[in-house]
């Protein structure tokens, strides 16, 4: 029996193997995906399927990847709503227990930007400008309960200043909406859609949420929040998780193969083009990862009253 089992297990993965993208196609996660899949049949013997299931802010794949046989011919590329959505209500499964975390792909920190024009260059001048001004400053980010729009909370709430959030239908719709000084402020995820304003000098970008600074061409010099003396770390991230009960080598096997992918030096030159910064990790990380934003993230969204106004929503 035992020769009949490795031989089993050797010949993993010996079909296609479907990835599943819980948002419509041409988004970040999608993005990642089919720069991934060009790899697969080298480093992983099969080509990935790639199957975009949006929805239910990306509730209808995690529940298809969370039902899915656990024989590592299924697999998905999830980010930090597979926590928040437990936060927020009811779902079909709890995505942090129901999911295996395999490996990080990429970090990207939320970057906060405001006009040229506007009468604060940093963090310092314009906390004492809101406090003169207690709700005149308005932040767009790309909906509630998003990353975007935690970071604006979690300073607001750390800077102890009333600004008033304004939500979009993404990054770029709070962008615009930045552009034509509808909000003083904005919070976004998407370096490459600022990088063109930065450039011609319409938008300042006062922070990032990262412990780091960015590599990214064009955004080496901006500081971090942490560096002005402001407890605000937070990074969205992108990774690819399996069902729960996935066998130890099919987890092994796909964890070296997704690994070489990652650390491909073309793959991380192609993240970078598209504003993101590859952060390979492998299981134990990047379950420990999850755990710790599970913890941050669940005390932020009571604190600032993001899971209420939720909630308020929906009813």
């Amino acid at each position: 029996m035992g020769t009949k089992e490795s031989m089993a297990t050797e010949k993993y993965p010996a079909k296609p193997i479907t990835i599943i993208v819980p948002f419509a196609a041409g988004g970040s996660m999608d993005m990642i995906v089919r720069v991934l899949e060009k790899s697969a049949p080298r480093d992983l013997g099969q080509p990935f399927i790639v199957v975009n299931m949006p929805g239910g802010a990306g509730a209808v794949g995690m529940n298809e990847l969370a039902g899915a046989p656990t024989d590592g011919y299924t697999i998905g590329i999830v980010g930090v709503n597979l926590i928040l959505q437990p936060i927020y209500g009811q779902t079909r499964y709890h995505y942090p227990t129901a999911l295996e975390p395999l490996v990080n792909i990429v970090s990207s920190p939320i970057i906060m930007a405001t006009l040229a024009d506007k009468p604060w260059n940093n963090l310092n001048e314009l906390v004492s400008y809101a406090k003169q001004h207690p709700g005149e400053i308005k932040f767009g980010h790309a909906g509630l309960g998003t990353g975007t729009h935690i970071a604006g909370e979690m300073f607001a709430q750390e800077v102890n200043i009333s600004i008033k959030q304004v939500p979009f239908r993404g990054d770029a719709e709070a962008l615009t909406s930045l552009l034509g000084d509808h909000v003083q402020l904005v919070f976004a995820a998407t370096p490459a859609a600022l990088k063109e304003h930065i450039k011609n000098g319409t938008i300042k970008v006062l922070a990032i949420t990262d412990e780091h600074r960015l590599t990214l061409q064009g955004f080496e010099n901006i500081p971090t929040f942490k560096e002005q003396g402001i407890n605000v770390g937070f990074s969205l991230w992108n990774g690819i998780a399996v069902p729960k009960g996935l066998s130890a080598d099919a987890k092994a096997r796909l964890t070296a193969g997704l690994k070489a992918m990652i650390n491909d030096p073309e793959f991380k030159k192609n993240m970078e083009e598209l504003g993101m910064s590859v952060q390979y990790m492998g299981p134990d990380e990047f379950s420990a990862r999850w755990i710790e934003d599970n913890a941050k993230l669940t005390k932020i969204v009571k604190e600032t009253g993001i899971a209420e106004l939720i909630a308020t929503q929906k009813k």
